[in-house]
């Protein structure tokens, strides 16, 4: 996802190891370090300023430097993307040399990503692509499913259509584009209107 950028992506996560086990084979598997910061309980979150007073955590993204100074900040709802192109534009302006030799960014242009039928941009983690999936299989209808995160110019496509988010599940059906998980809207898209009944 950063490759090139001379950067090691850390999760750190106020739940323990067993929890943070579980998670990362829920999404698959995943290509970086979890660090769990459950004893003394939410330490490293207190310490950044992070910590709720529920014991949870927020979303939040930190960059740091090679001296370990603060370079970024993003703290966002529990639902949102996080931005990957905003996070390689930071790490790229934290360290010109390691952007200097990094490959190019791939454009949605540069690359095929599918079209055609119903096609769903989404991630694994995402509570509404999961409801997306189940609504998509109750009614029998096959999609093919692009991760924002580890397709190509795939999260640059959809920030295109979203004004700039990183909206997930996006929907390309036929060319008509649905961002977010509407249900009303997938159905008058779709056609379903008089097939389906909402319960």
């Amino acid at each position: 996802m950063f490759a090139g950028l001379d950067a090691q992506v850390l999760g750190i996560s106020v739940d323990h190891i067993p929890c943070l086990i579980a998670w990362a084979e829920s999404l698959g598997g995943i290509n970086y370090p979890l660090l769990s910061d459950f004893w003394p309980h939410g330490a490293v979150a207190q310490t950044y300023g992070v910590l709720r007073s529920e014991g949870k955590s927020e979303r939040a993204i930190f960059v740091l430097d090679k001296h370990g100074v603060i370079r970024y900040i993003d703290i966002h709802d529990i639902d949102d993307q996080p931005s990957n192109v905003e996070l390689r534009s930071v790490l790229r302006q934290v360290d010109p040399q390691a952007a200097a030799r990094a490959p190019k960014e791939v454009q949605p242009e540069d690359v095929e990503l599918p079209h055609g039928g119903i096609v769903m941009y989404c991630t694994p983690w995402c509570p509404d692509c999961k409801r997306a999936r189940l609504w998509l299989a109750e009614r029998n209808l096959a999609y093919t499913e692009v991760n924002i995160t580890r397709t190509p110019g795939a999260e640059l496509q959809v920030k295109r259509w979203a004004n700039g988010s990183a909206i997930t599940p996006t929907f390309d059906i036929d060319g008509q584009i649905v961002v977010d998980f509407d249900a009303a809207r997938l159905k008058a898209v779709l056609g379903l209107e008089e097939r389906f009944i909402e319960p």
